[in-house]
């Protein structure tokens, strides 16, 4: 390990563990839906912009994805297989058919209103998949800057933490059954701690619901993310003349997964206890939060006035397009 990165984790360890203290002192309906990992960002945002980042700092919140990264291999542990045969072929066509169909119209609508395209592949992954865990899993393999992050993750927060506080109360009120809402949160709602927190506004049943489709949801995180990778490199990584230069595939692959793919093989075996998957899944989703912390920390808010509100009107429009897919999918096949 370099010593010129430790001042830097250092600060990344100080604005993660504030977002997540901070986070659990909000509770609605027994939950905390304020997403920790959306107050790191801003944490981290806010100390960079009003110049209390020393340059010390800078070579170690430059190298966060060496965090994250072992983050998203940690928490390979909590995942089984087993998951999604578990579920039933029904919920399975209401998850794939949600995402697929939700990712691709919010990707193209990203590029109708002329998003950079690593932008408009972050706000789709982001909301059709797992919130800023896909977009941090995602972005290093895109080429994604870190305002590019920021913006994304704080886009699916906003319209997730809105979703959170308005569709149980709306679900409510039209009279939708438990499990219904259950699966819709499960489909629609961005991130796994939003999922959960609305399913449990709604009922204990909804929460449970939703939390197993959820889980369901993320196991795709992985597989799409390579998938994405390798059209990136192969279709968007291009000279300056437009002609396509040579990629090298496997430099494209992001082989962290690997990892992944192997906690998860050995916790669907049995080789982890409980206690042992509770403490790989809690140490990988704080490591995690410590890259996002970093991510905040690389962002000059300055950067933001180039793309001013599109991002977030596209995100508005993703978010209802999920939604609308999702009721849609239910009402058709449950």
């Amino acid at each position: 390990m370099k010593k010129e990165l430790l001042p830097g984790w250092a600060l990344m360890l100080a604005v993660g563990t504030a977002a997540l203290l901070l986070s659990k002192l909000v509770v609605i309906g027994g939950r905390n839906p304020l997403e920790a990992a959306a107050l790191a960002i801003l944490f981290g945002i806010l100390l960079r912009n009003i110049g209390l980042v020393p340059k010390i700092c800078h070579p170690g919140i430059k190298a966060f994805e060496k965090i994250l990264i072992l983050g998203i291999v940690l928490i390979g542990a909590s995942f089984d297989f087993k998951t999604i045969g578990s579920q039933g072929i029904k919920m399975l066509v209401i998850i794939l058919t949600t995402m697929s169909v939700s990712f691709f119209v919010i990707y193209f609508l990203g590029k109708m209103f002329k998003l950079p395209i690593p932008l408009a592949m972050l706000l789709s992954v982001g909301t059709t998949i797992c919130g800023g865990s896909a977009i941090a899993v995602t972005a290093p393999l895109i080429k994604a800057k870190e305002e590019e992050t920021s913006y994304a993750i704080g886009t699916i927060a906003l319209w997730g933490l809105i979703a959170i506080l308005f569709y149980p109360k709306m679900a409510q009120v039209i009279g939708v059954a438990d499990i219904d809402f259950g699966i819709f949160a499960g489909t629609a709602i961005h991130s796994t701690p939003q999922v959960v927190g609305a399913g449990f506004i709604f009922s204990d049943l909804a929460g449970q619901t939703a939390t197993a489709v959820k889980l369901v949801r993320n196991c795709f995180m992985a597989p799409l993310a390579f998938l994405i990778a390798v059209w990136y490199a192969r279709n968007i990584l291009m000279d300056k003349k437009g002609v396509r230069t040579h990629v090298n595939v496997a430099r494209a692959f992001p082989w962290f997964l690997f990892g992944y793919f192997i906690m998860a093989g050995l916790n669907t075996q049995g080789f982890f206890s409980e206690a042992g998957v509770n403490a790989f899944n809690t140490a990988g989703k704080f490591l995690i939060l410590l890259g996002l912390a970093g991510i905040g920390l690389n962002t000059v808010f300055a950067s933001f006035k180039k793309m001013g509100l599109r991002p977030l009107i596209v995100g508005f429009i993703g978010s209802i397009v999920v939604a609308g897919c999702s009721i849609g999918m239910i009402i058709l096949i449950l």
